[in-house]
C-alpha cells in the first residue's frame, strides 16, 4: 500500500499561481452542470478563472498539486465575482449571457436559513485520480476543525451521489431536507438532499496533514 499525504490550504493562501489549477479542478468536477454553457472544460476554465474568490475555497494538495476542493461560506458570503465581459469573451454572446445569468441567480444567492455562524460547505470535489484516497475526508476534517463554527450544512446533494452521502453520514451529518427535482429522468437524479451537523463540543481538533493508503 502506498501512503498519500493530503495537505489542506485555503486558496488565497496558496496564491494566484494556483488559481488556474484550482479552477480546472472545479470545472472538471462539475462539468455536467455547465453543459449548457460549453462541453469544453478548457473553455469553461478560461471563462470562470477570474471569478473564483479564492479565500472561500479550501484545496486538498497531494505532492503540491490540487487533488480536490471544497468551499465554506456563512451568511450572505458568495463564492464568485463574475465579470460579464470576461464570461462573454470566452463563451460567446448567447451562452455567455446564459452562463452569467445562471451564475448570478443560482450560484451566488444565499441558501434558505443562511446566517452568520452557520457554515455552509459546498462544491466538495475530488479529482478522479485521487478518489478513494482520503481527499474528501481530509477536506471535511479540516473544515470541521475551524474555530468559530458549531453548525454546518451541506445543501442540495444529488441523491445518486452515494459515496458523498455515505461520507457525510459517517462524519455525523444527518438529512434534514429533501427536494424533488423536475424532469428527473432528464436530470439523472430524483432528489436533492440537504444535511446538517451540530458539534456539541465545538470544533474538532485540526487533523493536520492526512495520511491515507491507496
Amino acid at each position: 500500500m502506498v501512503e498519500t499525504m493530503v495537505v489542506v490550504e485555503r486558496g488565497d493562501e496558496l496564491g494566484e499561481g494556483y488559481r488556474r489549477r484550482i479552477t480546472e479542478v472545479y470545472v472538471r468536477s462539475f462539468a455536467e452542470d455547465f453543459v449548457a454553457f460549453s462541453r469544453d472544460t478548457g473553455k469553461l476554465a478560461d471563462a470562470f478563472e477570474h471569478m473564483l474568490l479564492l479565500e472561500r475555497f479550501y484545496v486538498a494538495l497531494v505532492e503540491g498539486e490540487p487533488a480536490g476542493l471544497a468551499s465554506l461560506t456563512e451568511g450572505n458570503q458568495t463564492l464568485f465575482a463574475p465579470r460579464w465581459r470576461e464570461v462573454l469573451r470566452h463563451l460567446g454572446l448567447a451562452r455567455g449571457l446564459l452562463g452569467y445569468v445562471v451564475i448570478r441567480s443560482w450560484f451566488m444567492r444565499a441558501s434558505d436559513g443562511a446566517r452568520p455562524g452557520l457554515a455552509e460547505i459546498g462544491f466538495v470535489a475530488t479529482e478522479p485520480a485521487h478518489q478513494g484516497r482520503g481527499v474528501a475526508t481530509a477536506l471535511l476534517g479540516h473544515l470541521l476543525a475551524k474555530p468559530g463554527y458549531r453548525e454546518y450544512v451541506l445543501e442540495d446533494i444529488k441523491d445518486t451521489n452515494a459515496p458523498a452521502l455515505g461520507l457525510y453520514a459517517k462524519l455525523g451529518f444527518t438529512v434534514y431536507k429533501r427536494r424533488k427535482v423536475r424532469f428527473a429522468r432528464r436530470a439523472g437524479f430524483t432528489e436533492l438532499v440537504s444535511m446538517k451537523l451540530t458539534q456539541d463540543s465545538g470544533p474538532q481538533p485540526d487533523p493536520g496533514p492526512f495520511l491515507s493508503q491507496g
